[in-house]
């Protein structure tokens, strides 16, 4: 058996289980927390975004080969810089926090998106099962990331909307960045189920048509002795 049809130790599954994991660890945080105020949304998008691009780096070395590496390369590169920029304290403002998360899920999106129709255009009428799944995954992840981003850009930041809940004895006030922050949880939720969903789907090989040399040797078994 040749190298190349050996079993890799890691897999395109692996890669979609741990964007699932962090992005469902960004999802619950932004879900369960009291506080959505631009600081904390930009905290837990930087925390997200530089976990999610490691996992980008991990997947071009030990599971594309060469040829299949430059999404994850230009992904990897957009999510850190995305990260590293939210992780600067002193910039996690409003207009920052919808600056830089809208420009991360318009590029990142388009790159992925890019990937996927690439990618089933080349495997136009393979018989390769999972590679036309992994496609498809690359296309609605990249469709629903590019949602984020032009659903973040109709938004007004400077939104502000006071209501009082009787129950609760107190006002309340509803404001443009809770609403972003609010978004991106909401992205992060669908993301991390989708590619749960994709990552636990069961592996289908191929299917493998009977070469020239198999077809006398099936005809011979049905021929009369």
């Amino acid at each position: 058996m040749s190298s190349s049809s050996a079993p890799r130790t890691f897999e395109v599954r692996h890669v979609q289980l741990a964007r699932a994991v962090f992005a469902a660890l960004a999802a619950a945080m932004i879900t369960f927390s009291p506080d959505h105020s631009a600081a904390i949304g930009m905290s837990v998008f930087s925390g997200w975004a530089i976990a999610t691009s490691i996992v980008f780096f991990v997947a071009i070395w030990l599971v594309y080969p060469a040829g299949r590496r430059w999404p994850f390369v230009l992904l990897g590169i957009v999510t850190v810089i995305a990260g590293m920029v939210g992780g600067v304290s002193t910039w996690r403002t409003t207009t920052i926090f919808f600056v830089v998360v809208i420009v991360w899920a318009l590029l990142a999106g388009v790159i992925e998106l890019a990937s996927g129709i690439r990618s089933r255009r080349e495997l136009r009428g393979s018989a390769d099962l999972q590679a036309r799944g992994e496609a498809r995954d690359a296309i609605t992840v990249g469709i629903i990331t590019i949602l984020l981003g032009l659903g973040l850009l109709f938004v007004p930041t400077q939104y502000a909307l006071r209501y009082y809940i009787a129950d609760a004895g107190q006002s309340f006030t509803l404001t443009g960045t809770t609403i972003g922050v609010g978004i991106f949880g909401g992205y992060a939720a669908i993301i991390a189920v989708y590619l749960a969903i994709a990552g636990f789907s069961p592996r289908r090989s191929p299917s493998v048509e009977p070469s020239a040399e198999d077809a006398p040797a099936a005809s011979d078994q049905g021929s009369p002795s």
